[in-house]
């Protein structure tokens, strides 16, 4: 462990942290077979807070062997019983949901209330997996064929690799996680190189939940860089790729696991708009857009970078977002009142301060904000933008809080550029008007795969499947049916006759 504050101290070790060196675990942390190590660093401060083991290519098929073994005993148990372990790590974490917060806080920059509503949501995918276990539904269907019965019945699918980004350290493994293993899955976890003590902190818990129940292997944690993702994207013997990160890493990790005919999962970039009408409650939109434009430092897949306003209320609206802006706290995340901490590295801050000045340079008008905070740390100040038009820029994705505002005089043609950007993850309208806001839901409106009324675009609910539509990927995790993915369908066809009809009539009789 690297030199720590009293308070940073604390708590590592209330999470059993300090003095860990092992990034690797099949059910109990062992030491890594190569002297490589990956630092956490502190974004607040920029300061390193501990170093970790990084995952050699033996470690990898190591942890691969044995998810394959411990697959064949997990899958036997019946899914209730499965559900029921799953609810057991649940109880865990929240026992530990103050301590768990802070750490994402910590090596994040998240601020307090969304370190633990993370850590919430960790603890809410745990109880709907519980509820799911009960109900991995088939369906009947009438055969065409005189006493025959046909149905359709879900296996699971064996390893599932979840590979993680930095800005949900800890969520986004537990939405594929507690669904893939309610269905009878294994998972192997590579966290972000950026986040790896948030992983190994969730490691330890579950680590501990699965002893009680003499069941190692089932979660498995590889904590790495590129070359562990791209040996478990390579390996057939991982029947899913669950991936989040970037459009372009996504791209690669298809084409990868499509060379193997194998399974991905993507959850890639956003690109997401908020729609403004005249009719809108200004009070409701200006809490809607600030929270979904600036939380998380921008640093949200749902994060709004996009406002298109109609002109009756433009003026209102960008004077309250201005007054808005000017009142977001920035600082140290886990101080209290803070609502914005920093972006995650050095990098993040020069992607952040190059979109401002291309934003500039293509014609837009600098609001608000655009540019870092001379402190220790990453931080920057959240940023206005205006343009007559979409700017070049603003079709990209930028990690950072910088919100592009345009005004437009009918629905249909803030659809238009609603939809015109290569990502399609999450958008919202605020309206007061019934027809308005069916018209964003129709087909005809957003082509997201999220699409909000009078609410903003970040803060999706596990009860519904999350995911998003062209360079957002496709993917869907959490809640509804996207259990299926983790799944493989097989049908079945039952004769309890003694004849032996054809299905579509065709006759193949034999003497």
């Amino acid at each position: 462990m690297a030199g720590t504050s009293g308070s940073i101290t604390k708590l590592l070790t209330a999470l059993e942290l300090k003095g860990q060196n092992f990034g690797v675990s099949d059910g109990q942390f062992r030491a890594s077979k190569t002297s490589a190590r990956i630092t956490s660093y502190d974004p607040a401060t920029g300061n390193a807070v501990a170093s970790v083991a990084q995952a050699s290519a033996d470690d990898v098929e190591q942890i691969t062997v044995g998810a394959s073994a411990a697959f064949e005993r997990w899958h036997t148990l019946p899914a209730p019983h499965r559900g029921a372990i799953v609810a057991e790590l649940g109880a865990e974490l929240r026992a530990h949901k103050a301590e768990l917060g802070a750490l994402i806080s910590l090596e994040a920059g998240k601020i307090r209330s969304e370190g633990l509503g993370e850590v919430q949501e960790m603890i809410d995918i745990c109880d709907f997996a519980l509820g799911l276990s009960r109900q991995l539904y088939g369906l009947a269907m009438h055969s065409e064929r005189p006493n025959h019965r046909m149905y359709e019945q879900w296996h699971p699918l064996g390893i599932v690799a979840v590979i993680t980004s930095f800005n949900f350290p800890m969520a986004v493994w537990a939405w594929n996680a507690a669904i893939a293993a309610v269905c009878g899955d294994v998972v192997i976890w590579k966290p972000s190189p950026k986040t790896p003590l948030c992983a190994v902190a969730v490691q330890r818990i579950v680590d501990r939940v699965m002893a009680r129940h003499e069941l190692p292997g089932v979660f498995n944690l590889l904590v790495g860089g590129n070359a562990a993702g791209e040996q478990l994207v390579a390996d057939r013997r991982v029947a899913l790729v669950s991936f989040t990160g970037s459009v372009a890493a996504g791209r690669q990790v298809a084409a990868r696991c499509a060379t193997r005919l194998g399974r991905s999962l993507l959850e890639l970039g956003g690109n997401n708009a908020i729609v403004v009408m005249d009719d809108a409650d200004l009070a409701l939109a200006l809490r809607a857009i600030t929270f979904s434009a600036a939380g998380t430092a921008g640093q949200r897949c749902t994060t709004a970078r996009r406002l298109f306003v109609q002109r009756g209320i433009a003026p209102a609206l960008i004077e309250g977002l201005r007054r808005a802006y000017g009142s977001i706290a920035i600082g140290e995340p886990q101080a209290d009142g803070v609502l914005m901490g920093p972006l995650i590295d050095a990098e993040a801050v020069a992607q952040f301060e190059h979109a401002v000045g291309a934003a500039q340079a293509q014609g837009g008008r600098l609001l608000f904000g655009g540019a870092r905070l001379e402190r220790p740390g990453h931080f920057v100040q959240p940023t206005l933008v205006a343009s007559e038009h979409p700017l070049a820029i603003a079709s990209e994705e930028t990690f950072a809080p910088i919100l592009y505002i345009v005004e437009f005089d009918t629905l249909a043609e803030a659809i238009a550029m609603n939809n015109a950007v290569p990502q399609g993850l999450s958008s919202a309208i605020i309206t007061d008007s019934l027809r308005s806001a069916e018209a964003f839901l129709s087909a005809s409106g957003s082509d997201c795969g999220i699409a909000n009324v009078n609410i903003g675009t970040s803060g999706a609910e596990i009860g519904g499947a999350f995911g998003g539509e062209k360079d957002s990927g496709g993917g869907r995790e959490s809640g509804s049916d996207a259990w299926k993915n983790y799944m493989r369908r097989q049908t079945c066809t039952i004769n309890y006759g003694r004849d032996l009809p054809l299905a579509q009539g065709v006759r193949f009789d034999v003497s």
